[in-house]
């Protein structure tokens, strides 16, 4: 595996951005003292802890509402072009983080617990933090909620379907955070090819299995569109009351997808942080099991043909995103610094490899979408204990 070179060195587009946020901190509260705290490792923005007057806050960035590692790659340009571009964009209305904190009042107005958001100047968006475990935490530490838990977090989100709501979401809309969007965005037939070579030796495999998830994606769903939180990963779901709360949601990614979405992201990334973790085989298993047991909740109302089509959108939404996050990984510059679970999984990259590859053969060659997800869930077990 080898990490591609930064045509834009992370050094200083974290300056940049650490100006950026102390500027915002005391425009928004003049007079008040502000020191930064911890960065906050990310492929996406920038984040970085701060306290002003000693109250706690998360601080965002985005540049041009791209990934840290598409700006580090150079795909916006020059760092000279890509500040001057920074400049327009955040003074422009539905940037990236406006809508996030729109989102963010939105969840609320749906019922749902969102994090408060503290402030937002100059494209720098200040949230509330939210202490306590997140779903992620207490998934490692007892496998065996897995399906419950999962469960409940899009059950919390059900609010997001109502008419007002709905149309508050088509006003705010996030689309730069769904799965085919990024999918497609990343593997056009133009630099696709170019960008998956950057992913070294996963390079071969990656590439086949594009093409065939390329064949596979659904055709655009017509009719209703229900609202999907868009970005549901296990750490954007946090129950400061322990596992019995309601849970607090993150960085929302509101818009109209396809009903398994915000399914295929919540187990896509829990799946990949059970391989980066190589638990031992009761773990694994348990993991998976309430996986089957959170796909059989979201689908006990569909006739037996109406989920074996429900669980095939639902595996190859799951397989797109974990393409798109694996070849993130794959191709981030190496100054910048990976979350822990990301640095864990691209050393089992040819384990996640072999995932991505069969299941995706299974797909294409017309095996019962019903087979394809239990032997889909017999091998997250076997690559998680590999």
């Amino acid at each position: 595996m080898t990490a591609a070179s930064s045509a834009i060195a992370a050094a200083e587009v974290f300056a940049y951005a650490d100006e950026k946020i102390k500027q915002a901190a005391v425009e928004l509260w003049p007079g008040g003292t502000v020191q930064l705290g911890q960065h906050t490792p990310s492929v996406t923005a920038y984040v970085r802890r701060l306290t002003v007057d000693g109250r706690p806050l998360y601080a965002k960035l985005s540049l041009l509402g791209l990934s840290l590692v598409s700006v580090l790659r150079g795909t916006a340009g020059d760092w000279t072009q890509v500040r001057a571009a920074q400049a327009a964009y955040q003074g422009s209305p539905g940037s990236l983080l406006e809508r996030e904190a729109r989102g963010l009042a939105v969840l609320q107005e749906a019922g749902a617990r969102a994090c408060r958001v503290a402030g937002s100047l100059g494209g720098v968006l200040f949230t509330e933090p939210v202490t306590g475990p997140t779903l992620a935490d207490l998934l490692a530490k007892d496998p065996h909620q897995t399906g419950e838990l999962m469960t409940r977090a899009v059950v919390e989100l059900a609010g997001l379907q109502q008419p007002a709501v709905a149309r508050a979401v088509d006003e705010a809309a996030i689309t730069e955070r769904g799965i085919s969007s990024t999918f497609d965005r990343k593997f056009n037939g133009i630099s696709g090819p170019t960008y998956l070579r950057k992913a070294g030796q996963a390079d071969e495999v990656l590439s086949a299995v594009v093409l065939r998830l390329r064949r596979l994606r659904p055709a655009p769903a017509a009719g209703h569109r229900p609202v999907v939180y868009g970005d549901l990963k296990p750490d954007h779901v946090v129950f400061p009351d322990g596992a019995d709360g309601r849970p607090v949601f993150l960085d929302p990614g509101l818009g109209r997808g396809r009903p398994q979405t915000d399914a295929a992201k919540l187990i896509s990334r829990t799946v990949l942080s059970l391989i980066a973790s190589s638990p031992d085989l009761v773990t694994a298993d348990a993991t998976a099991t309430g996986i089957e047991e959170f796909a059989v909740a979201l689908t006990v109302d569909l006739a037996p043909d109406e989920r074996a089509e429900w669980l095939r959108h639902l595996v190859v939404l799951w397989l797109m995103d974990t393409t798109n996050i694996l070849s993130t990984y794959l191709t981030s510059p190496p100054d910048l610094p990976l979350p822990e679970h990301a640095g864990k999984l691209t050393t089992r990259v040819e384990t996640v490899c072999s995932l991505l590859e069969i299941t995706t053969a299974g797909l294409v060659a017309g095996t019962d979408p019903r087979a394809v997800w239990r032997l889909a869930l017999a091998d997250v077990v076997k690559a998680a204990n590999r």
